[in-house]
This record gives structure tokens, sequence and C-alpha cells, in this order.
């Protein structure tokens, strides 16, 4: 089993910047990859960005290139988004999800954090 506790998320302005964390625990050595998505309302869950567990392997979703950057703590192991020049449109519940293995499948989830981008 592996818990993921995300934080970090609040209500900012259009423009602002924030950073959110992602705490893996349990038998965080079997995992392949993390990745964030995120759910604005009445919309389909969205894939953000995710990076292998080895902290290689970075890959972004075209609309956040250039303004989110994710990163590890190999000692934390814990998984950060940065997010920077936030947009109204960057509004949405944010979720961190590991996968064991590299196939495209999701093995765990975290309870997701808020963003909340005012115009």
């Amino acid at each position: 089993q592996v818990q993921l506790v995300e934080s970090g998320g609040g209500l900012v302005q259009a423009g602002g910047s924030l950073r959110l964390s992602c705490a893996a625990s349990g038998r965080t050595f079997d995992i392949y990859r993390i990745s964030w998505f995120r759910q604005a309302p009445g919309k389909d869950r969205a894939f953000v960005a995710n990076i292998r567990w080895s902290g290689d392997s970075l890959y972004y979703a075209d609309s956040v290139k250039g303004r989110f950057t994710i990163s590890r703590d190999n000692a934390k192991k814990t998984v950060y988004l940065q997010m920077n020049s936030l947009k109204p449109e960057d509004t949405a519940v944010y979720y961190c999800a590991a996968s064991m293995s590299d196939y495209v499948r999701y093995d765990y989830w975290g309870q997701g954090t808020q963003v909340t981008v005012s115009s």
C-alpha cells in the first residue's frame, strides 16, 4: 500500500504562485512514477505533469508548460508542483497519483487539494 497526501492549495490572484506537495508513505520503494492531475468543476480529470520516482523523465501537459515545474525530494519522499503565472483556468482540485509500474495506470490517489485562482 502507498498513501499519498497533498497539501499547499489555496486562494491566489491571477499571476501568483503556489507550490503543491505530495507526500508519499508506505511502499514508496515500489513507486515507479508520480503524476499530478486536476479536476475543475463540471470537467473531467486532466493530466498536469509527471515524474519518475527516480527523479528523471519529466512530462507536462501543454497547458502548463513553462509555468509549472514538477520536482522530487528524495529524503522527504515528496513530489512538488511549483505553479507560477497562475490563471483563473488553473482553478481545480489537484490530485497526485502513484503508478507502481510503467504501465499507464494509477494505482494510488491522494485526497486532493483545492487551488482557486481569482481574476
